[in-house]
């Protein structure tokens, strides 16, 4: 079975997919960048507020699927700076507190959103009540 799922709350997709899709007992979240899902337009500053929007997205897009953050198993974290790696962790860390999914981080030369300095993704198991 493949739902795919796009929960009240969350950012609209600014493409063709889908914010996030089931498939059995694992949710894929799609790669989420810091948009507010009220306003429509990016949160700008520093790296920490953009982490904080993005695990935001992905808390309401999991929780609108029946999920939490502590079902996330797999993520994958996009920056465009080295140099912001500290600053996310730190949020990172807030979200997931002692339920560390596996991770990997990735510098990249530029994000889809032109101004956007982090991206992530998640993939989390959840088993079908």
């Amino acid at each position: 079975m493949i739902e795919r799922i796009s929960p009240p709350g969350a950012p609209a997709p600014r493409g063709p997919y889908s914010p996030a899709v089931r498939a059995g007992d694992y949710i894929f979240v799609a790669g989420q960048i810091p948009i507010d899902p009220y306003t429509g337009k990016v949160v700008t500053g520093d790296v920490q507020a953009e982490t904080r929007q993005v695990l935001t997205n992905i808390k309401t897009i999991l929780e609108g699927c029946g999920a939490s953050m502590e079902n996330v198993v797999r993520c994958g974290v996009y920056l465009t700076d080295a140099a912001d790696f500290q600053a996310m962790n730190s949020v990172y860390a807030e979200f997931f507190g002692e339920a560390k999914p596996a991770r990997t981080t990735i510098i990249v030369a530029a994000l889809p959103l032109k101004d956007a300095k982090v991206e992530i993704d998640a993939m989390a198991y959840k088993p079908l009540a």
